[in-house]
């Protein structure tokens, strides 16, 4: 076919980044490189060495190496002196420019000094980006500034409306602050001013901001519903904090039945180790769609049975792109690298099985790597 081989045409197609987070600002020491390599844990590694003998260590010094003109396989001590010299600035603009990405939807719920916001991110990779606003950064912030907590619903709803000017979704954490097995129906507006007053009083006392109040968390996902831009959710792998038996995306049922839902987009993240269950789910209503961004980094040559499994079920209109990536530079570039060689292998291998033609497995590369983030956000 024109354009080249299969494998060419995958290598070069580019991506929309529908979940990540900002890259590393400022130079830091190898312990923090370390430590940004390992998901689950909350607390500084014990041993940050061994993040270099992990599925993920492999990865980057087999696939990152040459972005940073090293031999593929440099060792650790290598990997880690080129990359001191050349500035974590500079590791920045070679991988993101390196990994293919037109646009970034970035979540700024974990927005910090450290690291490169939307602008920065845009500059440094020569891409756009788009903003996803957490929902439950704008409740910390809204109870922190009312006076009165019968002002919360009205509040909270018209914080979102003015939000929907410039951001193209909303994404919940609720895994890490309830998780999924609870009650998610749409609360009263008593309710929702009764567990605002409660809140209000345990900040007076000295209870940390952080919302956690299940009536609050479902206020603002159904606030969010009614705005009608995709809403993301976790869904899966994540620090320690999180319950993971809880993330799983079945526990969504109810709440996505709900009439009121329907027409709202529902992304689910990250999704490992419950890709085929978000599958199904995409597989049984039409407005939920799914990634496997994050695991795709963390399972390194694995990844492609990951991949594998994300196409079983969900229609290919209902699949994405994302990296997940925060932090190193390498997780931006490597999140698309081996998305890249996990799609040529699997899709390529439908091809050479006689599975579908070559047409069609080109199409479907373009819908995941683009056409559906760019449809479901409205991106121009």
């Amino acid at each position: 076919m024109a354009g080249g081989s299969f494998p060419d045409f995958v290598d070069h197609v580019s991506l929309i980044d529908h979940h990540v987070h900002g890259a590393f600002r400022a130079d830091g020491d190898e312990a923090r490189f370390q430590n940004a390599l390992n998901e689950g844990s909350t607390e500084p590694l014990a041993h940050p060495g061994d993040a270099y003998n992990t599925q993920i260590g492999l990865a980057i010094r087999r696939w990152c190496s040459g972005i940073l003109d090293l031999p593929r396989h440099a060792s650790p001590a290598d990997y880690w002196s080129r990359r001191s010299e050349l500035g974590e600035l500079e590791v920045c603009t070679r991988m993101t420019r390196a990994a293919g990405v037109s646009d970034w939807l970035i979540d700024t719920g974990l927005d910090a000094p450290g690291y490169l916001g939307m602008a920065g991110m845009a500059e440094v990779s020569g891409g756009r980006s788009h903003q996803i606003v957490r929902l439950e950064l704008v409740a910390e912030s809204l109870i922190q500034e009312i006076d009165n907590p019968g002002d919360y619903v009205e509040e909270f709803g018209q914080r979102l409306q003015e939000l929907t000017r410039s951001a193209v979704g909303f994404k919940t954490v609720l895994a890490y602050r309830a998780g999924f097995d609870q009650d998610l129906s749409r609360p009263t507006p008593a309710a929702v001013v009764e567990a605002a007053r409660r809140w209000q009083e345990n900040l007076r006392a000295g209870t940390p901001v952080r919302l956690t109040d299940v009536p609050l968390l479902a206020h603002g996902i159904h606030t969010a519903v009614s705005m009608k831009l995709p809403l993301q959710f976790h869904v899966g792998l994540g620090d320690r904090d999180l319950d993971l038996h809880k993330t799983n995306p079945l526990y969504l049922l109810d709440f996505l039945r709900s009439p009121d839902v329907r027409d709202t987009p529902i992304m689910l993240l990250h999704c490992y180790p419950f890709e085929r269950e978000a599958g199904y789910l995409a597989h049984a209503f039409e407005n939920v769609y799914l990634d496997v961004g994050l695991a795709v980094n963390y399972t390194g040559t694995r990844s492609r049975d990951l991949v594998a499994r994300s196409f079983e079920l969900a229609p290919f209109t209902k699949v994405l792109y994302s990296s997940d990536a925060f932090g190193p530079a390498e997780l931006h570039y490597l999140g698309a690298r081996l998305w890249r060689n996990a799609i040529s292998k699997v899709v390529g291998g439908w091809i050479d099985d006689d599975d579908c033609s070559e047409a069609d497995a080109r199409r479907i590369v373009q819908l995941v790597a683009r056409d559906n983030a760019r449809r479901v956000y409205g991106l121009a």
